[in-house]
């Protein structure tokens, strides 16, 4: 009904109706649905690749016992046993993860060590990274990139108030990094440290904390990484082989693998030469299905295809850092740190991976996270991902007045 009509020598009012106007209906997601697309896009992706690059696996006589479905099965339960943690770990608030980070951190702390123990770690190639858990072996350098980025979170969080003090602030976090690069470089796993000690510093960096303080960390850890390099020789001959790939000598012995995944980078052209139509998998290319993956994605699927995969990677990443800004305007730096570090995880492991296939950084042992055949890496990343979409979705209960 319309209260108000008005007379003729007086005019009528606005009209009002009469009833309870409420707010309109929020249709803000529960969680970032778009970033969990792609994600699930992404690892069917990743699936059908490593079936692409390893079909032709039981043509080699050392793997005729195998079928050529069997790194697709091993991929899959891991995808499955990821998404399930994942659930599991989206249902923990932030606040618990706040709370048990340290000891977390200490855990898998104590893992790197059980690597080392003869009958406890297993090794593979002159490496000892894994532990036997019977269905399959579990890499404790995976999980602690994760528990670092919990750590170091909570760490800057804790000492708000000392952040700018050498001996309270950089002396711990230093001395944590220190014995990380001491137990990843027993293994040895200099490609697990870089990405650990890279995700901390970037933590640090926007914690806060003092300028020359970080300055004095980033020259601690370059000057790390280049002692490392001058007092192993293999290391050397691995830049040596990145500089030059083709060199005599260099392309059949440090660089094989590099000159190969260039040479299927070639091959794959603009638009590629169709799925399933690589050649430098039928046992050119060393284990095409890990480090190595995207090199079969650039010759099968071209340029076009490994720009693809950059471009998902580059926009995981903004989202991170979108989602972190979110949790910090909303004061929740332990959250909005540790969305961040998350995004520095993917999307820097990404950037690395990418770089060696394409020749323009030197061979290290990194997977293309979420696309890479891995075990352990498919699962710390899917734990990783949930974590972020948890931050996600106590920033949009937030948002809507809720509590967390």
């Amino acid at each position: 009904m319309w209260r108000g009509m008005g007379s003729a020598d007086k005019p009528a009012p606005m009209p009002v109706r009469i009833g309870y106007v409420g707010p309109a209906a929020s249709r803000m997601l529960d969680f970032d649905q778009n970033l969990l697309w792609v994600i699930v896009l992404l690892l069917a992706f990743g699936l059908v690749m490593v079936y692409s690059a390893t079909v032709a696996i039981p043509e080699d006589p050392h793997f005729a016992h195998w079928t050529q479905f069997h790194f697709f099965w091993r991929d899959l339960a891991a995808i499955a046993l990821g998404l399930i943690g994942g659930w599991v770990v989206f249902q923990f608030p932030m606040k618990f993860w706040e709370r048990w980070a340290p000891y977390l951190f200490v855990a898998s702390l104590v893992m790197l060590v059980a690597v080392l123990v003869p009958f406890l770690g297993k090794g593979v190639n002159g490496s000892r990274r894994w532990i036997p858990l019977g269905v399959f072996n579990f890499q404790p350098s995976e999980l602690v990139k994760l528990t670092t980025i919990l750590y170091a979170a909570d760490f800057i969080v804790r000492k708000q108030d000392v952040k700018q003090k050498f001996g309270k602030a950089f002396v711990p976090m230093a001395a944590a990094l220190a014995v990380i690069g001491m137990l990843l470089l027993a293994e040895p796993d200099m490609g697990a440290f870089l990405v650990i000690a890279s995700v901390a510093m970037v933590i640090v960096y926007l914690g806060g904390v003092n300028g020359k303080m970080f300055a004095a960390l980033t020259v601690v850890m370059i000057g790390a990484f280049v002692l490392m390099i001058v007092l192993s020789p293999w290391r050397r001959d691995r830049i040596f082989a990145y500089l030059n790939p083709w060199a005599e000598g260099q392309a059949l012995g440090s660089a094989y693998q590099l000159a190969h995944a260039l040479i299927a980078m070639g091959r794959g052209h603009w638009l590629g030469v169709g799925l399933g139509g690589s050649v430098e998998k039928l046992h050119y290319l060393p284990e095409p299905q890990t480090d190595f993956l995207l090199a079969i994605i650039g010759e099968e699927l071209g340029f076009a295809g490994v720009l693809a995969v950059t471009l998902v990677f580059a926009w995981i990443t903004k989202r991170a850092f979108d989602i972190g800004r979110q949790a910090l305007a909303a004061d929740r730096m332990f959250s909005s740190l540790v969305a961040q570090g998350v995004g520095v995880l993917v999307g820097g492991q990404a950037f690395i991976n990418i770089g060696v296939n394409l020749g323009l950084l030197p061979t290290k042992g990194l997977t293309l996270p979420l696309l890479s055949y891995g075990g352990s890496a498919t699962l710390v990343s899917l734990l990783s991902l949930a974590i972020l979409l948890r931050v996600d979705f106590e920033n949009r209960v937030l948002m809507r007045g809720g509590h967390v």
